[in-house]
């Protein structure tokens, strides 16, 4: 008897604490969001902002802090699709400038200057006065202008290694042609001198073979005179 009442009794518990977490607004959901995060305890907030968004879509707090949550675990795309949601949901302006800063945070740290910079721009549209976003805004177009001019010196000096390049190469290849065509010029030059020394000889020849002939020819003039 005992147990079967110890069996309601627990029964009849569970069904309230259910419906206490089924009569919990939106409102409470973020409040106890809230406690976990300044606890760091960043994933088991981000449940409860998520409670509370699925309890109310047009909350813009528990939409911007499920951001955060998210921000603070590294999950960088869920984040800024949860603060661009509540850019739009947002109508004080302080708030709304708050999360253009963190759009524009996420932004710079992966180098998205360009993205970052219209995003600082649109915080400051809203708050004027925050210095901190001002400061990050002049910073990414710094970078950004950095980054310009080393991608240009990059371009220029790809250019100049390209156009050393195709010098070394023309240069080698005249080189080349150089060594085929010095073979070329000796070969001409002993042929030459081959030339020459063959037709001094004949030369030689000729003339023994004349002078060898004319004595001949005038051993016969005498011979026939004689005769």
């Amino acid at each position: 008897m005992k147990s079967g009442m110890v069996r309601l009794l627990t029964a009849a518990l569970l069904f309230c604490v259910a419906l206490i977490a089924e009569a919990q607004t939106d409102r409470q959901f973020v409040r106890e969001g809230n406690r976990l995060f300044n606890n760091k305890q960043y994933d088991k907030a981000e449940v409860l902002y998520r409670k509370a968004v699925s309890k109310n879509p047009s909350n813009p707090q528990a939409v911007y802090n499920l951001g955060c949550a998210l921000m603070m675990q590294n999950k960088d795309s869920a984040a800024i699709v949860q603060y661009q949601k509540a850019t739009k949901l947002e109508n004080n302006k302080f708030r709304k400038a708050q999360v253009f800063h963190n759009i524009g945070v996420i932004c710079q740290n992966h180098r998205m200057y360009d993205d970052a910079i219209k995003a600082y721009e649109q915080s400051l549209r809203n708050n004027p006065k925050d210095d901190e976003t001002r400061y990050n805004l002049a910073l990414c177009k710094k970078m950004r202008k950095n980054n310009k001019n080393k991608d240009k010196n990059e371009n220029k000096k790809n250019e100049d290694n390209n156009r050393q390049n195709n010098k070394n190469k023309n240069n080698d290849k005249d080189k080349g042609e150089n060594k085929q065509q010095q073979p070329k010029e000796q070969m001409s030059k002993e042929n030459a001198e081959q030339l020459i020394n063959a037709a001094i000889q004949n030369e030689k020849a000729t003339q023994q073979r004349l002078k060898k002939a004319m004595q001949k020819s005038g051993s016969r003039r005498s011979s026939d005179k004689n005769w």
